[in-house]
């Protein structure tokens, strides 16, 4: 069947479908990575996103039960320029084809991915639309794509319940986990240090976490612009006046600097992918990471008082991490439990529990 991809600029794109054929409109994105298509899909973080992979072969590998970095699926459409109908695999269970229909993901394959890149690089990331209709009005179609913004992700992909994961034997420390779109590595990542994790709702009281006897605090990832969540940010701050060790990673990182004074802002068209080297300037050495986000801390904003700018994006020079003056308080924009990897920067997870005192 075939597809139109109409982006907000008034492009279209002709292609076929795949996936589910129901006509979808969203922030189209694009990601550089060569692998992982499926921890990407099932990624919080693209709630009401539409991505774009810049690699052209997507799905020869498929998918399997394993790899979710959540319950479901996250992001509203894929476009790629050729989807594998099969996967060669020995972890293969089904196609991406297939995962695509079952969970209901527009998409649209045989387009000139290279040409989309390109425009979001020079443009911006901007609305789209896919749609299987054969007969559609372009003026109509792009008021509603214009109209179109991504609002209340974190309240629609945090858990409504506390989540306790233990570890194998008796935990070495015990670790609340804000869950703003968390991926199932971050969790795995302490588990496999011996941190019991409890995974809270987005909007849990400070109070509540304060009390439960904690050694720790993480900031998971998630969705949209940070500066929309002032009730989560009211609460960090409590959070953060405590003495209680904190480590936050994306969205995460975003909302205790918003929490400590510090301000952000957009990127034009964001840091998506798994080939994103930062400088750790305390280390001195350029890690490869994984990245996916579309703001920043603005690095102007950061009083030094409160907070040191610890890493750097090597492209554009854009805040990667920072290190707060408080004891034992650190955050990054990066990925360091990134699936499908690189795993450069797993040595946060140690740094974060030593600050427990789980290295004991």
């Amino acid at each position: 069947m075939k597809a139109a991809l109409i982006l907000e600029n008034g492009d279209i794109f002709m292609g076929n479908s795949i996936g589910s054929t129901s006509q979808r409109v969203f922030e189209m994105v694009f990601n550089t990575s060569m692998v992982g298509y499926q921890e990407i899909l099932t990624d919080p973080s693209y709630a009401g996103q539409g991505i774009v992979m810049s690699y052209p072969l997507i799905g020869n590998y498929g998918v399997n039960s394993e790899d979710n970095e959540s319950s479901r699926p996250w992001a509203e459409a894929l476009i790629v320029r050729h989807l594998s109908q099969r996967g060669s695999n020995f972890r293969c269970e089904d196609t991406l084809g297939n995962f695509m229909k079952q969970h209901d993901i527009t998409g649209i394959e045989g387009v000139d991915t290279r040409a989309l890149t390109k425009i979001l690089r020079s443009q911006g990331s901007m609305n789209a639309m896919i749609t299987c209709a054969e007969d559609f009005s372009v003026e109509k179609v792009l008021e509603e794509i214009r109209a179109y913004r991504v609002k209340g992700t974190v309240e629609r992909v945090t858990r409504t319940e506390p989540e306790v994961f233990s570890p194998e034997g008796e935990p070495k420390c015990r670790v609340a986990m804000m869950d703003y779109g968390v991926k199932q590595n971050m969790v795995n990542c302490l588990l496999r240090r011996g941190c019991e994790v409890t995974v809270f709702p987005a909007a849990t009281p400070a109070e509540t976490v304060l009390s439960g006897g904690f050694d720790g605090v993480m900031l998971s990832n998630g969705p949209g612009d940070p500066a929309d969540n002032p009730g989560l940010i009211a609460e960090l701050k409590k959070i953060y006046d405590s003495d209680l060790p904190l480590f936050g990673v994306c969205l995460g990182h975003q909302l205790l600097a918003l929490a400590t004074g510090a301000k952000t802002g957009r990127l034009d068209y964001g840091h998506r992918g798994g080939n994103h080297p930062v400088r750790d300037l305390e280390k001195q050495k350029v890690f490869i990471t994984s990245q996916n986000h579309g703001y920043m801390v603005l690095a102007d904003s950061v009083d030094p008082a409160v907070a040191q700018i610890s890493h750097i994006n090597v492209n554009d020079g854009t805040v990667e991490g920072l290190k707060y003056a408080r004891p034992n308080c650190f955050t990054t924009q990066f990925h360091p439990e990134a699936n499908a990897g690189p795993k450069d920067t797993e040595y946060l997870f140690d740094r974060f529990v030593a600050s427990m005192g789980g290295d004991r």
